[in-house]
This record gives structure tokens, sequence and C-alpha cells, in this order.
């Protein structure tokens, strides 16, 4: 059940009383043109030393966990899909799917061996309906990987940078994607900060 969190400018948030994720309310959401043109600002360089680092704190638990010549499938892999580069040179075979950068219908037509989404889930404006996709698209035995901030502390929800980011409209606590793990038959690991790891068994 969702009910009101709170107000910051002018954008309402909402809070849901099962599963503790913060929900923007769909009147403040951007429209499709606006939302892919700030996608457009972000620079994803593979070749960044930087962005590579940040970018391990996914790859470096799902290369624990995955077998050399795997198919992945990069699911929100925004215009410069670095994290599927990543894997490549890795030796693991990647496809590429994003809503607005990478539509094709076919990539979602079979399932993988593992899933990524990297700053992904906190962009979804039907969560539920995503991760049920997701649950289909992993073969039994498949590993998902999802990279988001994850919200801790409500007093700080005003100024945290990553609710600023206008695209964001759900915030996830460790506990959230624990129940959606639950309720898919998943088991979550938490590697590090912000990375959840889920299996799906056989």
């Amino acid at each position: 059940m969702l009910t009101h969190f709170r107000a910051v400018k002018g954008q309402n948030y909402l809070r849901c009383s099962h599963c503790e994720a913060t929900i923007m309310a769909q009147a403040s959401w951007l429209d499709p043109d606006e939302e892919q043109a700030v996608y457009r600002l972000h620079d994803n360089d593979p070749n960044d030393p930087g962005y590579r680092a940040f970018l391990e704190k996914l790859t470096l638990p799902m290369l624990d966990r995955i077998k050399p010549g795997a198919l992945g499938l990069d699911f929100g892999c925004g215009p410069g899909p670095a994290l599927a580069a990543m894997l490549r040179e890795a030796g693991m075979e990647m496809a590429l799917y994003d809503p607005f950068f990478y539509p094709s219908q076919s990539t979602l037509s079979h399932p993988y061996d593992f899933i990524t989404c990297t700053e992904v889930v906190e962009h979804l404006h039907q969560p539920a309906k995503v991760f049920n996709q997701l649950d289909a698209l992993l073969k039994p035995g498949g590993w998902l990987g999802i990279m988001t901030c994850f919200q801790t502390c409500d007093e700080r929800f005003d100024n945290w940078h990553y609710r600023r980011d206008p695209t964001h409209v759900v915030f996830y606590r460790e506990a959230t994607l624990g129940l959606i793990a639950k309720r898919l038959g998943w088991v979550m690991a938490v590697p590090c900060k912000n990375v959840a790891i889920f299996h799906k068994p056989l």
C-alpha cells in the first residue's frame, strides 16, 4: 500500500508500507523526451579508469559467479554500454537492451545465463512488472546483478544526491530488494555497498 511520504521542492514521494520503497508520484515524472535528454548527458566511457573502477563493484562479484563464455544481457545499458564492454573483455557474450537506445524486442525473446542492471532500477516506472520480466529472462541457475544507491536515512532524503536526479523515480532499501528476492524465489547477496546479486535456483 502506498501512502504519502513527503514533498520536496514540488515533487511528491510515496512510501510502500510493505517493502519500504520510496516512489516519486507519477505527476512529477519527466516525459519520455525529457528523460532521454538527461540520459544523453551521461558520459559512460569504458576507457575511463575511474568509471571502470565504479563498475567493477558489480562486474567483479558477477565474474566470481559466472562461467567464461556465459550469455549475458546488459538490461538498461544506456547510450554507452561500458559494462557490457568490460564483460566482453572478460570472455562473456553480451546482448544489449535499453528502451531508448537499444530497444529491439528480439533481445527479450530468449533467456540468459546472467543479467546486469547498473544504475537502472531507480528509473523504473513499473518496477514490479520489470522484476517479473527479469525473472522470466533469467535461466534457472542464473544470476542477476543490480547496482543502485540503497536508501538508508529518511532524514537525509531531501538533500540526497540520488533523489536530485529527476529521472530517479524509485528508491530501494536493502530490505526492499530482499523482499523482491523472496517473492521471486531468488537468493540475494550484498557483496558491497549498493550492489545486490541474486541467484535464481535450478
